[in-house]
C-alpha cells in the first residue's frame, strides 16, 4: 500500500483548482454583464432591438457574441468612407484609421473621438479589452495592443456589429 503525502495531496489539489478554473473561464460566458436600458442614448427593449437588428447582429451587439473570421463582407471593404454601429448609425471607425491584420475580422488602429467605451473582459484566458458603442452600448469587439503606429493598439471589430457607408464622390 503506498501512502500519499501531503506534498502530493496538495499538487493534486493546486492542479484540480487549475482545471477547474480553466474550465469555468472557457464554459461558463452566461449572460453578458449589460447596462441597464437607461444607461445610453439609444435605449431599446429586447423586442425593439430584435425588429431592427438581424439576428447575426443582435446576437454580437447585444449578446456579446463573436461572429467567424472571414465571414463578414467588410473585411475586405477597401473604399474610402466611414464604419458606422449597426445598432444606432454612430459613425465609430473612419476607413483612414483601418488596416488588414490578417486576423479574419476588420481593423483598426483608432476610433472616432467620442464613439467607444470600454470594459475589461474575464470571459477567456484573463482579461481583454471589449469595446462597446458609446451611444447604445452594442458589443463591437476587443482592443489589442498588437497594432500598427501611430497608436500601437488593433481594434479587432465584428464586422455585422458595423455598417459602412462610402465617402460621397466630389464633384466640382
Amino acid at each position: 500500500m503506498t501512502m500519499t503525502t501531503s506534498n502530493e495531496m496538495g499538487r493534486r489539489a493546486l492542479l484540480a483548482a487549475g482545471v477547474a478554473g480553466l474550465a469555468l473561464s472557457i464554459f461558463s460566458r452566461g449572460t453578458p454583464a449589460r447596462a441597464s436600458e437607461g444607461d445610453f442614448e439609444v435605449s431599446l427593449t429586447e423586442e425593439e432591438w430584435r425588429a431592427r437588428l438581424t439576428p447575426k447582429q443582435f446576437s454580437i451587439l447585444r449578446e456579446e457574441d463573436t461572429e467567424r473570421p472571414g465571414t463578414s463582407a467588410l473585411n475586405n471593404e477597401k473604399r474610402e468612407g466611414m464604419y458606422h454601429c449597426a445598432g444606432c448609425d454612430l459613425p465609430v471607425y473612419s476607413s483612414e484609421t483601418k488596416f488588414d491584420s490578417g486576423t479574419g475580422w476588420p481593423s483598426f488602429w483608432e476610433a472616432e473621438d467620442n464613439a467607444v467605451r470600454t470594459k475589461d473582459d474575464w470571459s477567456l484566458f484573463g482579461v481583454r479589452t471589449e469595446v462597446h458603442c458609446r451611444r447604445c452600448g452594442g458589443h463591437f469587439g476587443h482592443i489589442f495592443d498588437d497594432g500598427p503606429p501611430p497608436t500601437g493598439k488593433r481594434h479587432c471589430i465584428n464586422g455585422f456589429a458595423l455598417t459602412f457607408k462610402p465617402a460621397s464622390s466630389k464633384n466640382s
